[in-house]
């Protein structure tokens, strides 16, 4: 009767171990379908529902713009892009009206006008149209702050355009939820 509990401990025994491989076994595959699963919604395969970015894209040379219309662009315009440079198209807004503003500290006035680019969709241009009183008056804001040294050497206006250009995407910002403004260009600049 001893021999017969000696071979029933060992039979136990290599039924522990194999019920705990199966388990083992188990999570192991519950990882891999699940990684596996995850690997096919990101890469599109499996299609899952997400919260809609509505944030402005950028259009790549060529591309149709699907917010050219509000923008007021023309899409029937042929254009004929380089093959250098960036691989995103330039969109340009020109600001109706110059700007003349007191500089700081200083009995001069400096007069210019100003133009915006985006690589954005058109949704940036139209909001920059939608938007020109508020971006106007804290542009002019801006220039009002700065002192006449800033716009009499190049280094000066560089920093000036940062300044300006952080001035729109700060309003649209506000107003829109999204800036898109690339660069600030002068158009004509004169300080008297």
């Amino acid at each position: 009767m001893a021999k017969t509990d000696e071979n029933d401990g060992a039979a136990a025994k290599p039924k522990k171990s194999g019920l705990l491989l199966k388990a083992l076994g188990a999570v192991v595959l519950l990882a891999a379908g699940g990684g596996g699963a995850y690997a096919m919604m990101q890469g599109g395969v499996i299609p899952v529902e997400h919260e809609a970015d509505n944030t402005p894209r950028l259009i790549r040379k060529g591309d149709a713009d699907p917010y050219a219309a509000i923008a007021g662009e023309d899409e029937a315009a042929a254009e004929a892009f380089g093959e250098g440079g960036s691989e995103y198209r330039t969109a340009y807004f020109v600001f109706r009206d110059d700007f003349t503003s007191n500089l700081k500290d200083s009995p001069s006035l400096v007069q210019m006008s100003l133009a915006a680019s985006t690589q954005r969709d058109g949704r940036v241009l139209f909001w920059m149209k939608q938007h020109e009183l508020a971006i106007r008056s804290a542009l002019l804001t801006v220039l009002a702050d700065t002192p006449e040294e800033q716009v009499l050497s190049v280094k000066g206006k560089q920093e000036l355009r940062k300044r300006l250009t952080a001035s729109i995407n700060d309003q649209l910002t506000e107003l829109e939820g999204f800036g898109g403004v690339d660069r600030v260009y002068f158009n004509s600049f004169i300080v008297q």
